[in-house]
């Protein structure tokens, strides 16, 4: 496949799965293997990923502008930044103490992503058809215990092929919040949570960087941030009529799909 082609199909699964619960990671990766493919240092993998932060600046801006303006002198806003460092805190200390064991076993080990495909699918069909009155409705006033507790589910994620919006919903939904305002929650989340997870890939990998094939990693930036500007606008209303059956079947089949093409001997 042409180097473009592979850059605009690796930009579109980025887009399309990095905010809804089926691991963006985990499709990168095994898609990577499976097509042969792998930037010096990530470097494509890494920053295609700030196009998907940028759609999310892009659609919640005036939330966003609102809360860095209001925060000195507003309680509400105050009170949701904090729960929103309380969500990121967990993850970030995990990511940084066990960032040799992720990026050099976990990330290295298809059969494992493909696993926790599947385990991950099952467990959210039966989060999705749990019923339970929801306790918590609102994104920005959730307690701070549950602002916490999902972030320790959060860390979950930290195994490719779990998905960091998977981990956190199922989190949500578990400790009393609807299906939208879970979904919700993980736009809010990913900015710290992806933003420094970025951030420390890059001063991890500074050295083995490589820059040059700029014209494929914008490509992949476009695509990713396009892609991705679409599913942050249309997720919570797909959510709101058809809950997370459709994106746990998706797991399954591609968790499936991985484990018969690796004992088939495909990819390198």
């Amino acid at each position: 496949m042409a180097d473009w082609l592979t850059a605009i199909l690796l930009g579109l699964v980025e887009g399309l799965t990095e905010f809804i619960p089926v691991s963006s990671t985990g499709h990168l990766l095994l898609l990577g293997h499976f097509l042969g493919f792998e930037s010096t240092g990530k470097t494509f993998e890494i920053v295609i990923q700030l196009g998907a932060i940028l759609a999310i600046v892009s659609v919640y801006f005036q939330r966003l502008w609102a809360l860095a303006t209001r925060w000195p002198r507003d309680p509400a806003a105050r009170r949701f930044i904090i729960g929103v460092a309380l969500a990121f805190l967990p993850a970030a200390v995990a990511g940084v103490l066990l960032y040799p064991v992720i990026k050099e076993v976990f990330f290295e080990t298809p059969v494992v992503i493909c696993i926790a495909l599947i385990v991950g699918g099952v467990l959210l069909l039966l989060l999705d058809r749990m019923k339970r009155a929801p306790r918590y409705l609102d994104v920005n006033a959730y307690p701070l215990r549950v602002y916490a507790l999902i972030g320790l589910f959060q860390c979950l994620a930290l195994l490719p092929g779990v998905s960091r919006s998977g981990a956190t919903i199922a989190g949500g939904l578990l400790l009393g919040t609807d299906k939208r305002s879970a979904a919700e929650f993980t736009f809010f989340l990913a900015l710290p949570t992806m933003g420094g997870a970025v951030a420390y890939d890059l001063y991890k990998t500074w050295d083995q960087l490589d820059f040059n094939d700029a014209g494929l990693i914008a490509v992949g930036f476009v695509t990713a941030f396009l892609t991705a500007l679409v599913v942050v606008r249309y997720l919570l209303d797909f959510v709101s009529r058809h809950g997370f059956a459709p994106f746990a079947w998706w797991r399954i089949a591609v968790g499936a799909a991985g484990l018969v093409l690796l004992a088939a001997g495909v990819g390198g």
